[in-house]
């Protein structure tokens, strides 16, 4: 069988994590459907490459064929660039790099579940989420999505998912500071109060925020 060309494979994958994204992120506005459609375009983009047509590996064959003539370039191993740019041996499912993309995509998945559930308490209560995460930082479900795809980026490189991780990290940080218009408005001392000790994507160690603050008692 075809290292590539498994269509059926890129639709799965592709649903699963998108799947997984949109029961996690529930967008409502237009600002919320364009951050998860670029988010679910990386996604597509990611395992189109990985199981469908490689395009990385056919615009930059020239360059990798010259100088790694002894690797089938359009096998699914050379898909894994790192392990082949580095000159790594062995299996590329087991060698470190592989080992620490598992760990911040599956990490980062079950870190945003875990977030959200703190998240979804408060907005039932219509009170400012201060507990567990938005303990130490003001936006873990956003840093949760860039773990995810930092992880994708380390297992699968592409020339398009590479172009296009800036560009979801910047919508990221606008999505955070619209957001927190909109808590000022709504909560306004008290979210400012939050905002005031509590970092926005960087926690500081061993510090804490408002944790059992009035907000969400």
């Amino acid at each position: 069988m075809s290292d590539y060309g498994l269509w059926p494979i890129v639709v799965i994958n592709s649903l699963i994590f998108i799947i997984f994204a949109f029961s996690f992120t529930r967008p409502r506005s237009g600002r919320d459907w364009r951050s998860f459609g670029t988010f679910s375009a990386f996604i597509v983009a990611l395992f189109a490459e990985m199981y469908g047509f490689p395009l990385s590996i056919y615009l930059l064959s020239g360059w990798l064929g010259s100088h790694y003539p002894q690797i089938n370039l359009f096998s699914h191993d050379a898909g894994h660039l790192w392990y082949t740019l580095l000159g790594l041996t062995g299996d590329p499912h087991h060698n470190p790099i592989h080992e620490l993309s598992n760990w911040f995509i599956f990490g980062g998945l079950i870190f945003l579940g875990f977030t959200w559930r703190f998240l979804h308490s408060a907005q039932r209560r219509g009170v400012i989420a201060v507990n567990g995460p938005y303990a130490y930082v003001r936006h873990p479900q956003y840093i949760a999505f860039i773990v995810i795809l930092l992880g994708f980026l380390l297992q699968w490189p592409t020339l398009l998912t590479l172009a296009m991780f800036p560009i979801l990290v910047r919508m990221y940080i606008w999505l955070a500071r619209q957001e927190e218009r909109e808590a000022m408005e709504q909560f306004g001392e008290d979210y400012a109060a939050y905002a005031a000790v509590t970092p926005r994507f960087f926690p500081r160690l061993g510090r804490r925020g408002l944790i059992g603050s009035k907000q969400d008692k």
